[in-house]
């Protein structure tokens, strides 16, 4: 699903046209990118939680020439946890 599917979705359930609801669906985007790149969590209630962690520095290996060893800088990077009633939709896959 992309972007542009949510718009049409939401714009098929609601009285609004695709352009509001795009600016919508960006502006919320855009809110979410900011509050991370602040460091901060972003919650969503039943849904779950994105957060930015740290990742160590580590070894690797290029799968082309396993002797030779890179080092993989530490970075950062976000992580999504999904909220308990999110997790509970998901195991509903397996029942089917």
């Amino acid at each position: 699903m992309t972007k542009r599917d949510i718009v049409l979705k939401v714009a098929q359930d609601c009285d609004l046209t695709q352009n509001q609801i795009a600016f919508v669906v960006q502006k919320t985007l855009d809110y979410i990118a900011d509050e991370l790149v602040e460091g901060k969590n972003v919650e969503l209630r039943d849904f779950g939680v994105f957060e930015v962690q740290k990742r160590k520095a580590r070894k690797g290996r290029n799968p082309n020439k396993p002797k030779d060893e890179v080092i993989i800088p530490e970075r950062l990077v976000v992580k999504f946890k999904t909220g308990k009633e999110l997790k509970q939709r998901i195991a509903k896959l397996l029942k089917k």
